[in-house]
Parts: structure tokens; sequence; C-alpha cells
């Protein structure tokens, strides 16, 4: 009997369940994709947004949107455009139940329990197929699934050393392709990474003035040294790297902040004569402000853009 079995909500970047259905059994098979659905959340960022694992006589499918992922386990001949659907259906009433504030900010597991009720009750329905009374959505379903097939993820790639690293990289249109990293879209902007941003720009400005009166200065005196002007000019290109590194996702993002951060605190201990104690505060606590809102904008899921 082609039936879902069990659903849950995954948070993107960390794999923190929200949410989840509490109806699994206990047989070996059921175990077996507890494990892929506890391996799968915590490669979700790395994931395209539409998936589908097939494990034998079950299939795992979930999509990822807004920083949330919806995953669901069913029997294998269950129809992947109601598998889709119900997701889809998943979806739309957690991010209307819920804002991103909550989910981005949840510490505990599963503190968004009570949306069982709703998984549970839409359950039940998808697994009712002749009475299913939201069949509106599935040829748009059906068509999208044609046009933009799910990225089909095998049990091999699952058991590589680690994880899904030697998947090929590439631009995912829904031809069985990641999505290069370059191309990840990043957590929405928030009132301090705004700030962050203005506040980096400012001390950039600031550097790259210093920098031309050092010109001046040098080209007035010959004892003049030439390092300050180097020490300004580099503090500029950090600042404004920082606010690149918050606007665009590159790799190895965080590791890039702090070391832009370690050059913005060597330039100012490099011209900390010209500039006195306050002026060295403000520009370092704007650094370490700047690196720590890159740090928490992470990205995020895809979304989804069927049945728009």
């Amino acid at each position: 009997m082609s039936m879902i079995l069990s659903a849950s909500v995954v948070r993107v970047r960390d794999g923190l369940p929200l949410s989840a259905s509490t109806d699994y059994d206990q047989s070996t098979g059921m175990q077996e994709c507890r494990k892929y659905f506890k391996i799968l959340s915590k490669k979700l960022s790395q994931l395209p947004d539409r998936c589908t694992l097939k494990t034998g006589q079950y299939n795992i499918n979930f999509i990822s949107s807004l920083g949330v992922s919806y995953m669901m386990l069913c029997t294998e001949n269950y129809p992947s455009v109601l598998a889709f659907c119900f997701l889809d259906e998943l979806q739309k009433e957690f991010i209307t139940t819920y804002n991103m504030m909550k989910t981005n900010t949840a510490i505990r597991p599963y503190c968004f329990i009570e949306f069982d009720n709703f998984i549970q009750r839409t359950k039940q329905r998808y697994n009712n197929t002749r009475s299913l009374s939201t069949k509106m959505n599935l040829a748009d379903m059906q068509t999208e699934i044609k046009l933009r097939p799910p990225y089909q993820i095998s049990v091999s790639e699952l058991g590589s050393a680690n994880g899904f690293s030697h998947i090929s990289v590439g631009e995912y249109k829904g031809t069985g392709k990641i999505s290069a990293a370059p191309h990840q879209r990043l957590e929405p902007v928030t009132l301090p990474g705004i700030v962050s941003f203005v506040l980096s720009l400012l001390c950039g400005a600031l550097n790259l003035i210093r920098g031309f009166h050092a010109i001046e200065s040098l080209l007035q005196n010959d004892g003049e040294d030439f390092s300050y002007v180097i020490a300004f000019f580099l503090g500029t290109a950090a600042c404004l790297y920082q606010c690149y590194l918050f606007v665009y996702y590159t790799g190895w993002r965080n590791a890039k902040s702090f070391l832009t951060f370690g050059l913005i605190c060597l330039c100012n201990m490099y011209v900390y004569e010209l500039r006195n104690l306050w002026q060295l505060f403000f520009h370092v606590t704007v650094g370490a402000f700047s690196t720590l809102q890159i740090r928490l904008r992470q990205p995020q899921g895809k979304s989804p853009d069927y049945n728009v």
C-alpha cells in the first residue's frame, strides 16, 4: 500500500529538528531511514532545494525554502507529484504560522512540536488519495517536476567518508547537479547587519581620507614614512572586503572574515601614533561587529519556484 509514513521540519543551516510527526514504528527498515534523515539534515545547506533519496522500499523527499527544510518518508510506489504537493502544503502552513525570527533563533529541538497536528491531518488526507480534496495544484506540480526534476541522491553518496563531498559541484537547474557555492543565497539582512555594513563603509572612507592625507604629508616632508600610506589603504581594502563578505556568499567565508578582521587590527596597531585611543577603539570595534554579522548571516535554502 502506497502511503506517507512520516514527516519532519528541519532548519537548514545546522540540521536542528523544529517539528516532526510522532508515528515512527520500530521496524528495521524504518530505523535505517531515521539514520538517513539525520545524515541528510546535516547536509541540507550543500544540497539543492528539492531532492529524493531512494532507499529500497522507501523514498525520502524534501524541499528547502527560506532556511527551513521539509522532509517526508513514503513508500517507494507513492506518486512523486503527491509527495511534493504534500511538502508544499507543509511549507506554506509553516511559513504562515511561524516567522523567520523564531526559526532562526530556535535553540531547543522540536520547539514547534505543535505543528505535528497539521502534519498529521495533512498526512491523513494525502494517504487517502481517493478523497483528496486539494487536486488543483497537481497539474502544476506535475509540470514543474518534469521541467525541473528533483535531484536524485544515492545511498552510496550517503556512505562516503565526508558525506556528499565527492558530488560534482555545478549550477543546479533541475538536471541533477548541486548549486555552486558562489550562487548560494544568504539569509535576509537584519537591522544590526545593515548597521555593520554602513559602519564598515564609514571606516573604509575614513581610512581612505587619511591615506590621501598621508600622501600629501609625504610629498611635503621627505622624512615621512610611506608605510603609513600602505597601512591606511590596506585598512580601506579590508573594510570594503568585509562589506563584500556580508553581501555575497563565498567559499571559506567565515575564515576570510576573521583574517580580514585580523588585518584591520594590524593596520590600526601600525598607525596608532596617528590616531587617538577612541579612534582606534572605534575602528577595531566596527571590524569585530562586522565579523560577527558575517558569521551570523548564514546561507539559506533556495525558495521553491513552483505554484507561484
